[in-house]
């Protein structure tokens, strides 16, 4: 556990990256936390930009009424590459010293805690981090805030296609977001039925896709659901289907979600989870804890150094895509 010794009166909160569902119920839970602990509570603009810019506003417990149900985040994000030059982030360390500022929470993902942890390693500004993103690819941590959401949404996409599928035989490729994670894509198959999976990490090849689709023509079977991730590249949907056709002749119909995924009212379990680890930063800060996320491991929040969960990428369950092969048949 990495500590400091700064007495923690008033806090910065900002989300960054790409938005999460849920975002918006972990920036109640930090203000309204931080506000129980008689701490001041501002909340930054736009990312890091917020902070370069010094883009924030104060932030009361009314300031974050009615918001734990709306997706997005009322505070905005985005990427900021200027955050990756040292001269920018003496910039930001400076805005946040001079607003009296002792501690930050950030909201995000991986590029979002690699800017926290170097505000701590280069400023020695106390950080903690809260991970929001639909991904799910956080090492260390169980979830991340959003994720179930984004796969609810995906399946409730997938439900719909599937009948379709069935009223006109057809097979259908449904891409799902994720970058170079498949935890997403490996969730919704298996909830979704599907036929077959593909995640960048554990490739499976068209060769093995089209025999399975040629072994359910044979037992009966007259419509098919795969699920793409996106990968690196989106849109790589087009290229597993024209590869199908090229070598069964079937005509395989391409439906890539995007970025809808992202959106949309957050689910209970993402209410809950962002609510919890707000609150958990909050009492982390106070406690000394630095360069550090909140992780759920089983049903405990935990503190996860930065160093760690950076270290490593989160692989996509085997024992999903397994059990999603042995249950296709």
């Amino acid at each position: 556990m990495i500590l400091h010794s700064i007495p923690i009166k008033k806090i910065g909160v900002y989300t960054s990256g790409g938005d999460a569902p849920g975002m918006n119920a972990a920036i109640r839970s930090v203000v309204r936390s931080a506000l129980a602990r008689n701490l001041e509570v501002v909340g930054f603009q736009s990312g890091y930009y917020g902070l370069l810019e010094k883009k924030f506003t104060p932030l009361m417990a009314r300031s974050v009424a009615n918001i734990i149900q709306r997706g997005g985040t009322f505070l905005k994000t985005g990427r900021c590459p200027e955050f990756q030059k040292p001269e920018q982030r003496k910039i930001a360390a400076e805005n946040i010293r001079e607003l009296g500022i002792d501690g930050l929470i950030c909201v995000g993902g991986d590029g979002s805690f690699r800017g926290a942890r170097a505000l701590w390693l280069e400023h020695k500004i106390p950080v903690m981090g809260i991970p929001g993103t639909i991904d799910n690819d956080i090492f260390g941590t169980d979830l991340t805030i959003g994720f179930d959401t984004a796969v609810n949404t995906a399946l409730d996409a997938i439900d719909k296609i599937r009948d379709t599928a069935a009223s006109h035989d057809r097979l259908f490729i449904v891409e799902v977001m994720g970058r170079n994670s498949g935890l997403i894509a490996s969730h919704c198959g298996l909830a979704g039925g599907a036929e077959e999976v593909f995640t960048p990490d554990i490739p499976v090849t068209v060769e093995k896709a089209v025999e399975k689709i040629r072994q359910g023509l044979v037992s009966g079977k007259s419509s098919s659901i795969l699920i793409a991730a996106e990968g690196q590249k989106p849109g790589r949907a087009y290229d597993l289907a024209e590869q199908i056709r090229k070598k069964t002749g079937l005509e395989a119909k391409v439906c890539i979600l995007g970025h809808q995924q992202r959106g949309g009212s957050p689910t209970a379990s993402d209410r809950i989870l962002a609510s919890r680890m707000g609150w958990y930063a909050v009492e982390a800060l106070l406690r000394g804890e630095t360069d550090s996320m909140v992780a759920i491991q089983g049903s405990q929040l935990v503190s996860v150094p930065l160093e760690k969960a950076l270290s490593q990428e989160k692989p996509s369950p085997r024992e999903l895509l397994h059990l999603t092969q042995v249950l296709s048949h």
